[in-house]
């Protein structure tokens, strides 16, 4: 028996089913459907719901990368210290748990002159150390040095620590946590590296700025 067969068969029985059976059936069937229908449309909804929250939810949320935190009450920060301070990152989320903490190098120079640093290291972003007896911020992976002003002192940094934008807001320190420190952020910048190149380098070695010594023990 071929398919054609068998279809018309089925055909026929169902014809000769009483019509309050083949409204049964219909019944049935279109209470199948709507069921798949409701299911399939709430799955739907569920795996949306991340995706539009991804998508919304930075314009959504307030301040963002524009807002200013506070750091803290200036009487938190010692005239000539440097001390190590948490933000919460204001673009992170209630389940990105400690992960949105962000520390950060704040240095009281005196009265309000502050300077807040990035803690990553200038070479490949590893989290620099202050040691206050040398007075020297210390990256422990691959030796990079700098004073306390942030500017470089040796290794292979090519440039000064990273520093925020920041203000004093009545008695507290604010800090621009949004605009993430890059390449492009200013520098506690040096006077460029020079290469000397060609029989003429002693003269152009002399021709070179000297620093002045930054610690005691370097003057004399």
């Amino acid at each position: 028996m071929d398919a054609n067969e068998q279809n018309t068969q089925s055909a026929e029985i169902e014809r000769s089913e009483p019509e309050s059976v083949r409204a049964a059936k219909h019944s049935r069937r279109s209470f199948l459907f709507k069921l798949a229908l409701l299911v399939n449309g709430a799955v739907g909804a569920v795996l949306a719901v991340p995706i539009v929250g991804y998508l919304l939810g930075p314009a959504m949320k307030r301040g963002g990368y524009d807002s200013w935190i506070s750091l803290g009450a200036l009487s938190e920060f010692p005239e000539g210290e440097t001390r190590l301070v948490d933000y919460r990152n204001p673009v992170t989320t209630s389940w990105d748990g400690q992960t949105g903490d962000i520390p950060c190098w704040v240095r009281r120079v005196s009265g309000t002159t502050f300077q807040v640093f990035a803690i990553n290291c200038a070479h490949l972003g590893c989290p620099v150390r202050w040691f206050a007896q040398s007075q020297l911020f210390l990256c422990p992976c691959h030796g990079g040095a700098y004073y306390a002003d942030g500017s470089r002192a040796s290794g292979p940094p090519e440039r000064g620590l990273f520093e925020y934008e920041h203000k004093v807001s009545g008695e507290k320190l604010m800090i621009n946590a949004g605009q993430m420190p890059t390449l492009a952020t200013r520098a506690s910048v040096e006077p460029p590296l020079v290469q000397l190149v060609g029989g003429d380098s002693v003269e152009r070695l002399k021709s070179v700025e000297r620093q002045e010594p930054r610690c005691g023990s370097c003057q004399g």
